[in-house]
């Protein structure tokens, strides 16, 4: 199953040329470290499943010796493990560029990611391959666009769900969030298992 992740990294090593300058962008760009970690923890499992769309892979992988609760599994927990690499560079690349960040922002970023990829990973295996990732990359701009507008709106007229969240302690807030991500993350994971086990190809 590891073999799986693996690949994915050997078919994009070309594309992960493109990685830093990508990360490099959005650092000059100044935007806001848990945006930044959020876009570059995308990068590496989207760009797998928009090669895996042009290059029509699946009957390939299912000719491998491989069940297809393996295959959904590397890809969850691949995009789990690309997350964490992608954390890493971009740390790394914000201290060189002597740009602050704050472990809230990592929490964030990632956060925001396995919620995304929670979303949108079922999507590959309900709908027929053709511009799937394109249209979760587009749909992801424009969240990212008028999701801040969004969140204010819903915070100035929901004012009990407002106050009940600022009145919790910050271990509480993250705990809390970090439960219902990783259950969504989980429920996707089973979800799509399912899917793609019923799938004819």
């Amino acid at each position: 199953m590891f073999n799986l992740i693996r690949r994915d990294i050997i078919l994009q090593k070309k594309m992960l040329l493109t990685f830093i300058p990508f990360i490099g962008f959005f650092i000059f760009m100044d935007s806001h470290p848990a945006l930044i970690f959020l876009v570059a923890s995308i990068f590496i499992p989207f760009n797998a499943y928009a090669y895996d769309e042009k290059a029509e892979t699946n009957i390939l992988l299912n000719s491998l010796p491989y069940t297809r609760k393996e295959i959904i599994a590397s890809r969850y927990l691949g995009a789990v493990m690309y997350m964490l690499l992608a954390i890493g560079v971009t740390s790394l690349a914000l201290f060189i560029f002597n740009k602050p960040f704050a472990l809230s922002d990592i929490a964030i970023g990632g956060g925001l990611f396995l919620l995304f990829t929670a979303c949108t990973f079922p999507l590959f295996y309900l709908f027929k391959p053709g511009h799937i990732t394109t249209v979760i990359l587009v749909s992801f701009i424009l969240l990212a666009g008028i999701g801040p507008s969004v969140v204010m709106f819903l915070a100035e007229h929901l004012t009990a769900i407002t106050d009940f969240i600022v009145n919790l302690s910050v271990p509480a807030l993250y705990t809390g969030a970090a439960i219902v991500i990783i259950t969504l993350y989980a429920i996707s994971w089973g979800a799509t298992t399912f899917i793609y086990q019923r799938k004819a190809l």
